[in-house]
């Protein structure tokens, strides 16, 4: 039997943070071998916008070069924000103007990434569907289609359901609560200009009775909307919405907002494409493992959490510049870089991870939309 491929550093996952990894290394003179699930770059869309914050994104857009770049694909506009009740009142409005966290398709952000990387730096279609540690210290990887290869240092850059994670956690990801719907109402300004005025040029947070919508202006002039509801956790697959059937779908997510305003009915009664269930899961707050020699993990792997601190991407992106830098800062002890690394990615992920989850109950108390309106307004006094 042949020997399986053996790789010094082998990055299970090519979403941002294993890209952003790949990158810094790379700077520094390291390669690695990156390995991700879907068959090719264009296999599934990216999701929507994303915010990237000064000390987390864009200092990794930094570390790997990529600044200068970054700036020319930004979503201009994209910081506006409005906030809305379940009548369609504004409650508050921000134009964005002066803003520091620009706005930027995740897809774009992947593919300047990805761009950097040499041709053939990432195998497409390689899902890995275990790992486990050899006696010699190795860490093996199977992939789906039967083929091994080993590695000396492993990093799981893969994502809510890591397999690269039960090398050093038990922890699961836990369902938060919230489920969201995600919808598309696409060419919105000449298509469904009454859903594109009440979203505005950026984000939109409409909310009332613990449940809400929340949605963006894509840069290509499409609407990205999410209808949240706090469901059970088997509400998507249980039946109680026919998601195969999408008029039948819109029917039943209507039932939620019986009595909002119609234009926000209309972001899911004229939605064009079918509607997809989005459940949102959360690993345990301040998740962290034991030093486990030769493995790590990045981004949601590390710390999942729900999208309502805008930290996902950034920590993610954060993280892997950390790591890169740690390891080519100790080339000859991998061991005491790793450690680095964890000692300053626990106590982040912890701080993020609790403001996500006081986040996720401000949006769906029993009193929103002004209990996000009294967050946002504190914010503003801070950076004042």
């Amino acid at each position: 039997m042949p020997t399986p491929p053996h790789h010094p550093i082998a990055v299970i996952g090519a979403g941002l943070g294993g890209l952003t990894l790949a990158r810094v290394l790379r700077l520094n003179g390291i390669e690695a071998a990156v390995f991700d699930l879907d068959a090719s770059p264009t296999a599934r869309t990216q999701g929507g916008m994303l915010d990237m914050h000064e000390d987390s994104g864009q200092a990794a857009l930094r570390a790997a070069g990529l600044y200068e770049q970054f700036r020319a694909i930004i979503h201009t506009g994209g910081e506006a924000m409005r906030i809305l009740d379940k009548d369609a009142t504004v409650r508050m409005e921000d134009d964005g103007d002066g803003g520091t966290r620009p706005e930027v398709s995740r897809g774009a952000l992947r593919d300047l990434l990805l761009g950097s990387l040499p041709e053939g730096a990432v195998r497409w279609g390689a899902k890995a569907t275990g790992t486990r540690t050899l006696d010699d210290g190795r860490h093996e990887v199977t992939l789906a289609d039967g083929e091994t290869f080993t590695a000396d240092v492993l990093i799981g850059a893969d994502g809510a359901w890591s397999r690269v994670r039960p090398l050093v956690s038990d922890a699961t990801p836990v369902y938060s609560g919230i489920s969201f719907v995600e919808v598309h109402l696409l060419d919105a300004d000449t298509r469904h200009p009454e859903s594109a005025a009440v979203v505005g040029g950026g984000m939109l947070f409409a909310l009332g009775e613990e449940k809400g919508f929340l949605a963006h202006r894509d840069p290509d002039g499409s609407l990205h909307v999410y209808a949240a509801l706090r469901t059970p956790a088997d509400w998507a697959t249980a039946g109680a919405v026919d998601f195969a059937d999408t008029e039948a779908a819109k029917e039943s997510v209507l039932e939620y907002f019986d009595g909002w305003d119609k234009r926000l009915r209309s972001l899911i009664a004229d939605a064009d494409g079918a509607l997809v269930a989005r459940p949102i899961h959360a690993l345990p707050v301040g998740h962290r493992w034991d030093r486990t020699p030769g493995v790590t993990l990045l981004g949601d792997a590390a710390h999942l959490m729900s999208p309502f601190a805008g930290e996902g991407a950034n920590l993610a992106m954060l993280d892997a510049a950390e790591l890169a830098t740690a390891i080519a800062a100790h080339p000859e002890d991998v061991e005491k870089a790793l450690a680095e690394y964890e000692e300053a990615l626990f106590p982040r992920a912890e701080e993020a991870a609790t403001g996500s989850a006081v986040n996720l109950d401000i949006c769906f108390s029993p009193d929103a939309p002004q209990s996000l309106v009294d967050l946002m307004a504190g914010y503003r006094a801070e950076s004042a």
